[in-house]
């Protein structure tokens, strides 16, 4: 049996609701009970209300991946490492500093992609005109004493 390629509400609700727990939409689609992800892709112009959809899920996703960085910040994990050297190999145990700070810095960069206005480093100064328009200037002339 092949993987599912049939939109349904229910799968549809288990993809986003995954995606709002902070999952990648790869890896949810790797189980054998969902879609490939081309199909996922597919359901997003095919299917009324489910982009809308999609789209407040991976909102979500952003505020997961917030709170997750600060629970990798705030929390050693312990580990080993190995280190080779001419006499063999060295293993040491200890927090494991640098895999948390590439953790924190992946989502970071994550979340300056799924959400750039809120988490952005990069603050962007637009100038619009009434509705998101162009900039209308207008000039009126005066009576001057000359």
């Amino acid at each position: 049996m092949g993987r599912p390629s049939e939109y349904s509400q229910e799968r549809a609700d288990k993809i986003c609701e995954r995606l709002a727990d902070g999952e990648s939409l790869r890896t949810i689609c790797l189980d054998d009970d969902m879609p490939a992800r081309a199909t996922v892709f597919r359901w997003l112009t095919l299917e009324p209300g489910f982009s809308d959809q999609y789209a407040r899920a991976r909102e979500a996703q952003a505020e997961a991946l917030f709170d997750e960085m600060v629970h990798i910040a705030d929390h050693t994990q312990m580990g080993q490492k190995t280190v080779s050297k001419a006499t063999g190999l060295e293993i040491t145990e200890g927090d494991m500093i640098e895999h948390r700070r590439l953790q924190v810095e992946t989502r970071k960069w994550v979340l300056g992609k799924l959400a750039p206005k809120k988490y952005s480093e990069k603050h962007l100064h637009e100038h619009s005109g009434k509705d998101g328009g162009a900039i209308v200037i207008q000039a009126t002339a005066q009576d001057v004493d000359l």
